[in-house]
């Protein structure tokens, strides 16, 4: 029963190792994404002061790059405490194999005393012969026999408990100087994170100065945003009613023709349905691609390769005026120069526009759903062309004014928008 117990304890201590191993792992890779996202928010600020011209871009990516920073914080902060916890339990370990080995030695010492004592083979033998019975002295040599077999295994345990016990004082010594690389590591990330609030403050003092005219562009940005988005609305309700209309001229047609075969069908005494321009009839193919569409909600990759969400779905205050109201039918994503646009879903391209002179926009459609992608400076594929998961459809253009590369991207099922951010994987 105790070897038993003793098994399970260390089966159960193995297994909490590789868990605790598996999740600092973990938090490296993760430690190492955001420390790439900041490089790469490092860049695209660079790249906008060089060209800024109005300085809340700035403030906008500026304020990401503190959010990622206060991220890798809190990443080491995990790690830091993990790697505590293991060493506490490692501790414990060294601890209690301490006591065991000094269990054992003193064990070990009296066994070869007495056995130093009795060592002669005379004696042995006399142990033997002067038992009462043939049983009895067969029952004593049994007992020399466990015995030696006793001593023996004792001291491979003390060997095997030594071991033990120096491979945990190696990992501790590994553990220690790992932690405290980790805790420099973070104070380090701390005191960058002062400097760059610091300059955040200074950067919203300075556009304080601007604030009627920040007001102003804001409010005519969103202006042009809402024609926009009502041009999209416009757009897609013009498919939803010509897909419609495709669809119930095929049904007419299939009723002529049983007709002429003389098939009777119900469907042949209905009036000529009325095509609606805001939910589309679905073909059996659409009713399949819209349902794997749906099953991917929160999985989607994103529709660039690189970037942050620089202005999030619906209605938000102002980054800066908070009584200020900004309202985004999609999400704007802040991405790195020379980004090119992906499909978020296999589907069709139902249209392709030019909105402004500097902005072409993308449909594709997924059965009922939607994915519209705008601020495109250049444009890969054509209406009708079936395009697959990631495939690139076009570039996103970068502001000359700015020098910022944002891409705006919607979701919609019909004409009802979705907020993007629930479909796409979190990062």
């Amino acid at each position: 029963m105790p070897k038993f117990l003793l098994s399970l304890i260390f089966i159960c201590a193995t297994t909490f190792m590789w868990a605790q191993d598996s999740q600092q792992e973990k938090l490296e890779e993760r430690k190492a994404q955001i420390q790439q996202e900041i490089r790469d928010n490092e860049k695209m600020l660079q790249t906008v002061k060089k060209k800024e011209k109005s300085a809340v871009n700035v403030f906008l990516i500026q304020a990401n790059k503190i959010k990622l920073k206060e991220k890798l914080i809190n990443t080491t902060a995990k790690q830091e405490k993990l790697l505590s916890n293991d060493m506490y339990i490692n501790q414990v370990k060294v601890n209690k194999l301490k006591k065991e080995l000094d269990i054992l030695k003193k064990d070990y010492a009296k066994m070869i005393l007495k056995s130093y004592k009795s060592r002669s083979e005379q004696s042995r033998a006399m142990f033997i012969l002067s038992s009462e019975s043939f049983l009895q002295a067969y029952k004593r040599a049994q007992y020399l026999k466990q015995y030696t077999n006793f001593r023996k295994n004792q001291g491979l345990e003390i060997q095997s408990k030594t071991a033990q016990l120096v491979d945990y004082n190696a990992r501790l010594d590994g553990q220690r100087t790992v932690k405290k690389k980790i805790i420099a590591e973070n104070e380090k990330e701390k005191k960058s994170l002062e400097v760059e609030k610091q300059e955040q403050q200074k950067l919203v003092n300075s556009i304080k100065k601007d604030k009627n005219k920040i007001i102003a562009d804001t409010k005519a940005k969103q202006q042009e945003s809402k024609r926009i988005d009502a041009k999209i609305k416009q757009l897609i309700r013009e498919q939803i009613r010509l897909a419609n209309l495709r669809a119930e001229e095929e049904r007419r047609k299939k009723i002529e023709e049983d007709k002429k075969k003389g098939i009777a069908t119900k469907e042949a005494d209905e009036p000529a349905r009325v095509v609606s321009s805001d939910r589309i009839a679905l073909t059996p193919e659409g009713k399949v691609l819209a349902a794997d569409f749906k099953a991917n909600r929160g999985k989607l990759p994103w529709p660039v390769e690189k970037g942050f969400i620089s202005l999030g779905y619906g209605d938000q205050p102002h980054p800066l005026y908070p009584s200020l109201t900004v309202h985004n039918s999609g999400v704007e994503i802040t991405t790195e120069s020379g980004a090119t646009a992906r499909a978020v879903f296999e589907g069709e391209v139902s249209k392709v526009i030019i909105l402004s002179p500097v902005n072409r926009a993308v449909f594709i459609q997924h059965g009922d759903y939607f994915t519209v992608y705008q601020n495109l400076s250049q444009v890969f594929v054509e209406q009708g062309d079936k395009v697959k998961i990631k495939q690139s459809i076009g570039k996103v253009r970068t502001s000359g004014d700015t020098g910022k590369t944002i891409i705006k991207f919607l979701i919609l099922q019909n004409t009802s928008n979705n907020n993007p951010e629930g479909w796409l994987q979190n990062r």
